[in-house]
């Protein structure tokens, strides 16, 4: 086990949380850990998720000792990245929506899901670890997923521009699909080509 693996005396007891995490964040230390999030986030999506710690807290702005107060694991910190990711990529479905028609919005929605999904390669090594020995919790992914996905459907659905007759959870498995299928590519507009031919199968015969 590496050195920045290791518990530090500080450790929450259960693991993926920050210390004392049924409390209230004073303002200064939630700051301090929305800014060791977002330079994980940039470093994992940069490289991976074997990037020095010492590398995020410089980044971050933040000493060592910051991090390990707030993520006494290195698995701790790769979780609350995906959980940050995840929460930014269910929660910009209404966001979409509001700015834009319902097919719009789930086009561009497909573009921040496929975001996620690079980024989540960074750190699969570190979550399916975690996962496998119970150290971490399964996320509920590919339900809250397809739960943005079915909001956006309904809302095509009502206003004429998505098909009522698809299932969430198959437009689901056909990005799944696409993203698995240009993993090794080097062509972002091939992925874009792919997602731009899903919203065109989900549209009603017929429209335009």
């Amino acid at each position: 086990m590496s050195p920045d693996q290791e518990p530090r005396p500080a450790a929450a007891a259960e693991p993926g949380r920050p210390p004392h995490a049924d409390r209230p964040l004073r303002a200064h230390a939630r700051r301090n850990r929305e800014k060791l999030v977002a330079a994980a986030r940039a470093a994992f999506t940069a490289a991976d998720d074997a990037v020095p710690m010492e590398g995020i807290a410089r980044e971050a702005g933040v000493g060592i000792g910051t991090l390990y107060r707030h993520f006494p694991t290195r698995e701790a910190l790769v979780e609350a990245v995906y959980a940050a990711e995840l929460d930014d990529v269910t929660a910009g479905a209404a966001t979409l929506l509001d700015e834009l028609p319902p097919e719009r919005a789930l086009r561009a929605w497909m573009e921040r899901y496929a975001e996620f999904v690079a980024t989540k390669r960074s750190m699969l090594n570190t979550l399916h670890s975690a996962w496998a020995t119970g150290r971490l919790a399964t996320p509920a992914t590919r339900e809250r997923i397809t739960a943005a996905i079915a909001t956006m459907l309904t809302a095509g659905v009502r206003a004429g521009s998505l098909r009522a007759d698809v299932a969430p959870d198959d437009v689901t498995a056909m990005l799944l699909g696409v993203f698995l299928s240009t993993a090794a590519d080097d062509e972002p507009e091939r992925t874009h080509r792919l997602l731009d031919l899903v919203v065109d199968a989900l549209r009603p015969p017929g429209s335009s």
